[in-house]
């Protein structure tokens, strides 16, 4: 019986290092890490989308995004043909935005937002936290968000936010923590809950996605 491909997109700036515990059974599926890479200029999120099919190898694969990673590969899966798409900890379309999202959006704040503190995560750490910031959570922060560019963050923060997807894929199988404070449950229709997950369940709760994800793909 031939494997199926399962691909992994992480969240906004993470590395493919957030699924390092994910593990799926070897005899059943090849699992593949697709990276963020620099936008073009005004680059829309469609046209993105199908410069990271290029990287997809098989056809048919099954397509799991995390966060704004999860809006990219139901954008991809527009362009491709997919055997499933897995969404966690992500949205389906812009009505499960949060109500600040859509103030961000309309008020253009998020050109705020100082893009260029994130590249140096030291300082973004001591901004975030004040000077105590424990080490470990440094580390963590260090080891996680890998994309450090102002030009990425700056496109991926003003993407996100004007999505325009207002409708639902009901195809599209949803796994949300019930303690998601970047997408809170409330706004969110139709998904798998998670007790206790929060924003970063890929992380933390990774043994009972190692359970259910060959279900769910399989199913």
């Amino acid at each position: 019986m031939s494997k199926v491909p399962v691909y992994f997109m992480p969240g906004l700036a993470a590395s493919p290092a957030i699924f390092e515990n994910i593990k799926l059974p070897e005899d059943q599926f090849e699992m593949y890490f697709l990276e963020w890479f620099l936008p073009n200029n005004k680059e829309c999120i469609e046209s993105y989308a199908l410069r990271m099919i290029k990287n997809i190898q098989h056809e048919n694969p099954v397509l799991v995004g995390v966060s704004f990673g999860g809006v990219l590969v139901q954008e991809m899966a527009k362009q491709m043909k997919v055997r499933k798409v897995i969404i966690i900890s992500s949205v389906k379309s812009n009505t499960e935005f949060p109500s600040r999202f859509k103030v961000a959006k309309t008020t253009k704040a998020y050109k705020l937002i100082p893009t260029q503190l994130l590249a140096d995560i030291e300082k973004l750490a001591k901004y975030a936290f004040g000077d105590n910031i424990v080490a470990k959570r440094l580390k963590l922060y260090e080891k996680y968000l890998s994309v450090r560019d102002k030009k990425y963050l700056d496109w991926a923060i003003e993407t996100i936010l004007c999505w325009k997807q207002k409708e639902v894929n009901e195809t599209v199988i949803h796994i949300h923590g019930d303690a998601d404070a970047v997408f809170p449950i409330k706004n969110i229709q139709n998904c798998m809950v998670l007790k206790g997950g929060t924003h970063i369940m890929i992380v933390n709760k990774f043994k009972w996605l190692n359970e259910n994800l060959p279900k769910l793909i399989l199913k």
